[in-house]
């Protein structure tokens, strides 16, 4: 018989009750108790979901308040000394670590966030070294196991394995130089062992424990840890499920074929071809395989017909038995429910699943699988025959003049007219700034007040030209505090925009929005990415009109705001019929048309962000090129029609671009602002190896934290920072853009940057 399997779930709560919750606890107005509560009720409601919806394997322990990642620091001691001795509870220490803490005699900085893989999901980066103390302060797995238990759902609890742990874990500053994480994989087993023991000792069968990196090149390096780890662990625990996703295995199959684990989950959305190649591998041994064939990543309805073929192909190797249907990752990626969505037509909903809709089709799959003789699941098997027959034909639609237009790209128009030496000089004249320029990265906050009058348009509440009128008054407001601080290159604050993809978008032609369908992207920030389901092109411009008002405010120059096209795509849900580079390209053409527009009306520096064209990078590097070619390809073709004396700038944020400098060089971006604060400045030693002959802002305060760093602290950072990069090339700027902060800690810091800036150019 073949079972079904979901990997993780969404955190936030249908009706996002845990954001809310732990907003609710940092501002004072809810309980620690209350906080747990709310979200011991999130858990349960999705333990019986899963089990309403036929689930076998139901996953446990993967809930987290802020991060998964976090959580097995702070369960495991691997707490910095900075979080300790502080007085604070552990939940606030655990807080403190993801997001900083500036309160009474508390005043410490965030740890690090990184991108989880290739999604924008951000985990929070473990900081270890010699002298981490792994103990287990408290078993989370053990615990949830037992919350779904009285609730009465069996579930499999979730570990995150110990060498992907350690390997997604960098050098704490104490470290030595030649300190490699990985090392410290002896002292971390027993405190594993301990885990997977009490996993045992109270009835659990079986425990999913997910080690991602083995779908990385770096894999192959680590397979006697391997070999040695899991040969200590296995004769200790319930049966383990080795989990992978988001690629393929390739050759590090041949290694975890020898692994004594029950199971083996690969990932077969996005990487169907490695199937033949583990099965072959993994046929002699007990193993039994958990094939992902149901999207944790993506919103469209699977093809059973294709997820079944390939569940067959399993079965006749290995038998029914040695075969789970599951979904490809944890479904964190996705949104909890396509009941929530009010306002999609019915073709629309017949598109798409959410995670509990996806929860059906992995039951579904496995029960035809098992040759179910229920009428329902006949019914659910024709359903889906006849929908994905329809989503198809939809899809053989296409917008002629959009293809024709791509088809006509050539290779001039992706370079700018002049070489960035020239550039320089007339943007200098043009714009007349002083040295060390100070700017922001676009976004000021989004206070109640925006929010509401926003709402309120929605709903009718209010005119198109009230909200203008409205949106104009924040604009003139922003604008006027950046003056008065002393800012040199001005943004308009963008109060009109939801977010900084969805607002193009919903002005983009070949997007479907939704109300509900939220997805985390770090701590309590969730984002409800549109949905690309045909050809993109922009039937007007789209920030011209905001962006031509804040210049008519303020003599000093102003910077135009746009997202770039790999940015859009991979923040959304893309098509899965048609390659990303095509969307990419299509989305570069529409950007381009709204560059030279903002151009013609007179903003003379335009910033096209692109923090997740690292992202987007495929986990294996032997698919880099073919990526970074077209991805540096349509930045370039979106920003390179406009002349010398426009100043293009980009931002990316919370990445490792050392092995992809090369390409950020390509770029060709008169300005680059980049994250700094939060990764100990080490993209420096990048700059210092690879030179980098365009202007650049590095970020010199983390904005994902409530705290204010002094004037001092920037000068600091500042100082660091000019031993490596010259100060003609030197913008200052945060890391990141405003809206998710208060205004009163925006303006302090903002204050004590441009004071850091005067200093700058009196001192260095």
């Amino acid at each position: 018989m073949v079972s079904s399997s979901v990997l993780g779930f969404p955190r936030i709560g249908a009706n996002r009750e845990v954001k809310k919750a732990v907003e609710a606890y940092w501002a004072g107005k809810l309980s620690a108790e209350d906080l747990i509560k709310a979200a011991a009720d999130v858990k349960k409601s999705s333990w019986t979901n899963l089990k309403e919806r036929g689930v076998d394997l139901i996953p446990s322990g993967e809930f987290s308040l802020y991060d998964h990642v976090l959580d097995h620091s702070a369960a495991f001691n691997a707490i910095p000394k900075r979080y300790q001795g502080l007085g604070l509870s552990a939940l606030d220490v655990f807080f403190a670590m993801g997001r900083g803490r500036q309160a009474g005699n508390v005043d410490v900085p965030a740890c690090e966030m990184k991108k989880w893989f290739d999604s924008n999901y951000h985990f929070v980066v473990p900081e270890l070294s010699e002298e981490t103390d792994f103990k287990l302060l408290y078993n989370k797995a053990l615990t949830e196991y037992k919350e779904a238990k009285e609730a009465g759902v069996v579930t499999r609890p979730v570990v995150l394995g110990p060498i992907s742990y350690l390997i997604l874990g960098k050098a704490a500053k104490e470290a030595s130089a030649t300190f490699q994480p990985i090392s410290l994989l002896p002292k971390i087993l027993p405190v594993y062992k301990q885990l997977l023991s009490e996993l045992k000792a109270a009835g659990v069968e079986s425990v999913q424990i997910d080690e991602p990196i083995l779908v990385l090149d770096k894999g192959a390096e680590l397979d006697k840890q391997y070999a040695s780890a899991y040969a200590e662990l296995v004769p200790v625990a319930p049966k383990i499920m080795l989990t992978t996703y988001f690629n393929r295995l390739d050759s590090n199959i041949n290694f975890i074929a020898k692994l004594p684990v029950a199971g083996l989950h690969i990932d077969l959305v996005r990487a169907p071809q490695q199937l033949g190649e583990v099965l072959a591998a993994i046929k002699s041994t007990p193993i039994v395989i958990s094939l992902g064939v149901v999207s944790g990543r993506n919103i469209w309805k699977a093809d059973f017909a294709a997820a079944i073929k390939f569940a067959q192909t399993a079965i006749t190797a290995l038998g029914a038995d040695r075969v789970i249907v599951a979904t490809s990752s944890s479904l964190l990626h996705t949104p909890v429910t396509l009941a929530s969505e009010k306002k999609l037509t019915e073709q629309q909903r017949d598109w798409f699943s959410f995670a509990l809709e996806k929860a059906s089709e992995v039951a579904t799959i496995a029960a035809v699988l098992s040759g179910s003789q229920d009428p329902k699941v006949a019914a659910a098997l024709e359903a889906n025959k006849v929908s994905i027959a329809k989503r198809r034909q939809f899809e053989s639609n296409s917008d002629d003049a959009v293809r024709k237009r791509v088809a006509a790209i050539t290779p001039d128009m992706y370079d700018r007219k002049s070489p960035f030496a020239t550039r320089k000089e007339v943007q200098a004249k043009h714009l007349n700034m002083p040295k060390f320029p100070t700017t922001t990265i676009g976004s000021f906050p989004q206070t109640k007040e925006i929010r509401t009058a926003r709402a309120k348009l929605g709903k009718g509440e209010i005119s198109e030209a009230e909200y203008d009128a409205f949106i104009q008054k924040e604009i003139e407001m922003v604008v006027k505090f950046q003056e008065k601080i002393g800012l040199d290159l001005l943004v308009h604050g963008e109060p009109e925009r939801n977010d900084m993809v969805q607002y193009f978008g919903e002005q983009l032609t070949g997007f479907v929005f939704t109300q509900n369908a939220w997805v985390q992207s770090y701590g309590s920030r969730y984002v409800r990415p549109p949905i690309i389901v045909s050809d993109v092109s922009r039937p007007t411009p789209m920030t011209v009109k905001w962006s031509s008002y804040a210049q008519s405010v303020s003599t000093k120059p102003m910077k135009g705001m746009l997202s770039g096209p790999v940015t859009i795509l991979n923040w959304s849900f893309p098509r899965d019929d048609v390659p990303r580079k095509l969307q990419s390209q299509q989305l570069a053409l529409a950007l381009r048309d709204e560059v030279l527009d903002l151009e013609k009306a007179g903003i003379s520096a335009i910033q096209v962000d692109e923090p997740a064209i690292r992202e987007g990078l495929p986990l294996r590097r032997s698919d880099w090129d073919e990526y970074l070619q077209w991805a540096v390809d349509t930045f370039k073709l979106s920003t390179a029609g406009v002349s010398d004396a426009t100043q293009t700038h980009s931002h990316f944020c919370y990445s490792d671009f050392g092995d992809i400098f090369p390409s950020i060089q390509r770029l060709d971006a008169d300005v680059i602002s980049i994250e700094f604060s939060k990764s100990d400045m080490k993209l420096l030693h990048t700059f210092k190896q690879y030179g980098y002959s365009n202007q650049i802002g590095p970020g010199v305060y983390d904005i994902h934290s409530p705290r204010v760093p002094s004037e001092q602290e920037i000068i600091e950072r500042l100082k660091t920072t000019l031993a490596i990069i010259p100060d003609h090339l030197m913008f200052i700027n945060p890391d990141c853009g405003l809206k998710t902060r208060g205004w009163k800690e925006t303006e302090a810091a903002l204050a004590n940057m441009v004071a850091a800036a005067r200093w700058a150019r009196v001192h260095a």
